[in-house]
């Protein structure tokens, strides 16, 4: 009770008053000094805040990130592995071609159709369309099964029947076609499906159609559209360090064809792949101290998004979600380019983390042997209570983040430099975006090339532009 109502009101008092005066109101200040510069504040705030900052940013660009954790996992990403259907093509497959061995190609889309009627991949999807665009009508089934990575089963018109990879179909019937007459039926479907189309441009995978009592008796050649934007982001990840590997479980020579059009070397690239193995995968890279991260779009991707360091989804409309429940990261633009966008933000984010951190500690190191009377005896200096708390919350106002984004406008590409500033104490018109268009061309991109200086830079000034809350 005489502390609080007699010493700590001659401590505050005699706040001014400089060093002089009695010991005991000197040690008092001296105590009150260190307790209010060595306050955890600028510790406990430095990680969450730019974390905040981050993930608020991430959002703005179309980025969902699930936790400040996903942020410091992606920042250590060293190599990422892709799907290749949904992933480096649109996701929009067509059918392009039918063949038979020995039935009319309506009777192929008939009974194919039929059994992905209630299946909602792609592929099916494709089928589907396929075959209400022929006016074909559909037998009834029933007893419908998929197996994710493999094809889809079900009984129709009293006969099963199974539409899916090679292999699979291939073991689902006693009655086994000949390998030879397999490769003239695979022969015959892929010429088809090339007619009107640059193989540089397109992805075709080939799906085959079984039947009880015949085996295989069908192929339907599906084509897919690479992304635009599939070989640049390659491109871009190789330059950033980042090794990209391949999985996808289409058959090797569709794979081979997309991995050697968008830049990914052929000993990275893994074809006729199972969910499971591409789990396997994923795991031997992470055995091996790889940091990982999966870019994928289907259920099929799933287990193996769920299993990498970093599970990165692409949310495609009309689809369904499970991909976007496995992964860590959602990206709501549905474009590729975006990965290197949540890399470079979860790398800024967490370099501003560890400089908040330095600056922390740095403050606290100088200002606490200060506080504690360090320049007292040689300079009769002593920090006061109020310095004390104003020196700390000085510390909270600084330029917080800055992240280099890539633009897309009007189907060519101008990489932006994009500098946001943010406090913690923000204004009414909200952090200000500035453009630094002249410092893309001095290397704040490396990627950029001297040839689209010009192009990319028509002012050397910088803009600033207001943006809303």
């Amino acid at each position: 009770y005489y502390i609080g109502t007699n010493v700590f009101p001659d401590v505050l008092l005699n706040d001014i008053a400089g060093p002089d005066g009695d010991s005991l109101l000197l040690s008092l200040k001296l105590a009150v000094d260190v307790l209010v510069v060595s306050c955890p504040c600028a510790l406990g705030l430095a990680t969450p805040t730019a974390i905040l900052v981050g993930t608020s940013l991430g959002a703005k660009q179309g980025l969902l990130i699930r936790g400040g954790d996903v942020l410091e996992r992606l920042a250590g990403i060293d190599i990422i592995t892709l799907d290749k259907t949904g992933t480096l093509t649109e996701g929009k497959p067509a059918v392009s071609a039918v063949a038979s061995l020995d039935h009319e190609e309506a009777e192929i889309l008939q009974i194919a159709a039929a059994v992905e009627k209630t299946a909602s991949h792609p592929i099916a999807t494709a089928i589907i369309t396929r075959a209400e665009a022929l006016n074909i009508s559909l037998p009834s089934t029933k007893g419908q099964l998929a197996e994710p990575g493999f094809g889809s089963l079900a009984e129709v018109d009293g006969q099963l029947v199974a539409v899916g990879s090679l292999k699979w179909v291939h073991e689902r019937f006693q009655h086994r076609r000949d390998l030879s007459d397999i490769l003239r039926l695979e022969q015959s479907v892929m010429p088809q499906s090339s007619k009107g189309s640059s193989s540089s441009k397109h992805s075709r995978t080939v799906v085959y159609v079984g039947r009880e009592g015949e085996g295989i008796v069908g192929a339907i050649a599906i084509s897919d559209n690479l992304r635009h934007d599939a070989e640049s982001t390659i491109n871009r990840l190789h330059h950033k360090g980042i090794k990209t590997v391949l999985l996808s479980g289409d058959r090797e020579e569709a794979v081979a064809i997309v991995a050697k059009t968008v830049g990914i070397e052929s000993e990275f690239v893994n074809a006729s792949l199972t969910p499971q193995q591409k789990s396997g995968v994923i795991s031997s890279l992470q055995n091996s101290g790889h940091r990982v991260a999966m870019v994928g779009d289907g259920i099929n991707d799933a287990p193996s998004l769920a299993l990498a360091d970093v599970g990165i989804a692409l949310q495609i409309e009309g689809q369904e979600n499970a991909a976007s429940n496995a992964a860590s990261i959602i990206l709501l633009g549905n474009k590729l380019s975006q990965v290197v966008d949540a890399l470079d933000l979860a790398q800024a984010t967490i370099a501003k983390v560890h400089q908040n951190l330095s600056w922390a500690v740095a403050y606290n190191v100088v200002a606490i042997p200060v506080a504690a009377g360090l320049l007292l005896p040689q300079f009769d200096f002593a920090m006061t209570p109020s310095l004390s708390g104003g020196q700390m919350s000085s510390y909270y106002h600084f330029r917080f983040l800055r992240i280099d984004v890539c633009e897309h406008v009007s189907g060519k590409t101008y990489q932006l430099t994009h500098l946001f500033n943010a406090s913690l104490d923000r204004g009414a018109n909200g952090p200000e975006l500035d453009i630094c268009c002249h410092k893309l061309a001095a290397s704040t991109i490396p990627w950029a090339s001297e040839e689209n200086k010009e192009q990319l830079c028509p002012q050397t000034s910088t803009f600033k532009l207001k943006t809303g809350e």
